[in-house]
């Protein structure tokens, strides 16, 4: 059984490094969405001066890189066909436009991770970015975040979800 323990230590620590990227993504999305910043200098600037570093004394935790940059770039190359799925999951009378922008890119890298990280499973992606959402809102906020992309999983990944 203990030769068992390295492999599930190894494993935590993707997921970990994978949470941590996840939470870097959201935070660069929502820095490109409030400061107009481009891509390639987003990715260059988190990727050496955030990632796994200390910044203004708090420390982040080492991220899986190349997961960061395929969340960042994936929602900005995929943002157009992201938001009307989104929109369809919100409630009519709270369209994405009027989401903050923190929960903007959560739901948009959820969303993106569901659609494209067939790899992961649905059910982590909703538990991971209800989880990153915390780290911003308030617990109603992140129930919608929860609920949102529940609905989107169901939807985009159905065959996970009948069993």
């Amino acid at each position: 059984m203990a030769r068992n323990a390295p492999l599930a230590d190894k494993d935590a620590r993707k997921a970990n490094k994978r949470g941590a990227a996840r939470l870097a993504a959201v935070q660069a999305l929502y820095q490109m969405d409030l400061a107009g910043t481009g891509l390639n200098e987003i990715l260059a600037e988190f990727e050496s001066h955030w990632l796994g570093r200390e910044v203004e004394g708090a420390q982040y935790l080492p991220a899986e890189a190349a997961f960061f940059r395929d969340i960042v770039s994936g929602v900005v190359r995929e943002q157009r066909k992201l938001d009307p799925v989104i929109d369809e999951a919100l409630a009519k009378s709270w369209p994405l436009k009027r989401i903050e922008a923190v929960l903007r890119a959560v739901l948009r890298a959820g969303c993106y991770e569901l659609d494209h990280r067939r790899d992961v499973p649905a059910r982590v992606v909703v538990s991971e970015y209800a989880d990153v959402a915390a780290a911003f809102v308030e617990r109603e906020e992140t129930g919608m975040v929860n609920a949102v992309l529940d609905q989107l999983a169901r939807k985009m990944r159905a065959a996970e979800f009948t069993a």
